[in-house]
């Protein structure tokens, strides 16, 4: 029986075989939520309006009209989830949680809202709920007390209400995989190559130091002139390109799309692309024959992927996106489902067998 692939037992989880998406298929996904969620608003505050009415006796014989509701668009919606994602991931470092669990929590909230809106479910509720879920599911025993008393005014209840709503829109799947574990190989490689320690492919024959001296000719990450450079040099290149793409897998990879649209290794081999280019152009020679295949394919992966993380909106937004997160917030406030804010009423009619 053939030896499997990293990418082998990826295409056997749920991420891939849910959670896996092409660009058209995500904005199509998230343009039918938004539209399914507006008509569930506006059809739940025009039932409540007409009661209101009804009940003061102000609606005259013929029925006066009611107000068009403003609701948030797709892109509003996406840019809500993020600022959110961000918290999330500022309230795991306070906790000093490890980074699995803070991928894994930020990863909950973007696929809850592939099929949930936060004109339905606001995330400032169910980011709690995504963060206590992820200790669970990456084995980082915390407990729920403990996890309350760093959170200002929230109780058990806030967070513990929101979650079979959560593991509802995960669809009971609660497996994440991440590209660090990926990124540490392929640097500990690097590593080896750099220190004349690695190993061709059988059908290169290009012996340890060979490879060393090929590593010492690349071009420099900044585009400089090329130079040879010492071993000691290399080393010290690799360490930095690997605290860049480490960076980058922390912060552009959880708030963009990365995790839908491409495998972990292609996540993080397009992390040491934007760290460091032709440093990951010669671990792929190194790692595929020549001529191959598949690796123009890959490239062009790559590249898309790294434009994707270059294009990453900010873990620290300045002035002007946090007025327009503002505005956002505010016109949320106005046009939220009033059926779906009491979690707590949802949550003890989940548990009694109700809707």
């Amino acid at each position: 029986m053939p030896e499997m692939t990293e990418d082998d037992i990826y295409r056997t989880s749920t991420q891939y075989r849910i959670w896996s998406f092409s660009r058209e298929l995500l904005l199509s996904l998230r343009s039918t939520t938004n539209e399914s969620a507006a008509e569930g608003v506006k059809a739940a505050l025009h039932a409540q309006k007409a009661a209101e009415q009804e009940q003061s006796s102000k609606q005259d014989s013929n029925g006066s009209p009611l107000q068009e509701v403003d609701c948030l668009s797709v892109d509003e919606e996406q840019k809500l989830v993020v600022f959110y994602c961000v918290q999330n991931m500022r309230f795991a470092d306070f906790c000093e949680f490890p980074t699995n669990v803070k991928a894994t929590a930020v990863q909950y909230l973007k696929r809850f809202y592939l099929s949930n809106s936060p004109m339905t479910y606001h995330p400032k509720e169910m980011m709690p709920s995504a963060l206590f879920l992820a200790t669970k599911t990456e084995n980082h025993y915390t407990s729920l007390k403990s996890f309350v008393s760093k959170l200002p005014k929230t109780t058990a209840e806030d967070v513990v209400a929101p979650e079979f709503l959560l593991t509802q829109g995960l669809r009971f799947t609660f497996d994440v995989r991440h590209p660090y574990r990926g990124l540490e190989g392929g640097f500990m490689e690097l590593l080896a190559l750099a220190t004349g320690k690695g190993q061709s492919r059988p059908d290169n024959g290009a012996s340890p130091t060979q490879l060393q001296k090929q590593m010492e000719g690349l071009d420099p990450a900044n585009g400089g002139n090329k130079k040879s450079r010492s071993a000691e040099e290399v080393v010290q290149r690799i360490q930095d390109a690997h605290g860049k793409a480490k960076e980058i897998l922390k912060t552009s990879a959880l708030l963009t799309d990365a995790y839908f649209l491409y495998t972990p290794s292609q996540i993080w081999l397009s992390s040491l692309f934007v760290a460091d280019e032709p440093l990951a152009r010669f671990y792929l020679d190194f790692k595929f024959p020549t001529p191959s295949t598949m690796k123009p394919k890959l490239l062009t992966t790559l590249g898309t992927c790294a434009n994707l993380l270059r294009s990453s909106a900010s873990a620290d937004p300045d002035d002007s996106e946090l007025k327009e997160l503002k505005r956002i917030d505010k016109k949320l406030y106005k046009c939220r489902n009033p059926e779906k804010i009491d979690l707590f009423g949802i949550n003890k009619a989940s548990e009694e067998g109700g809707t």
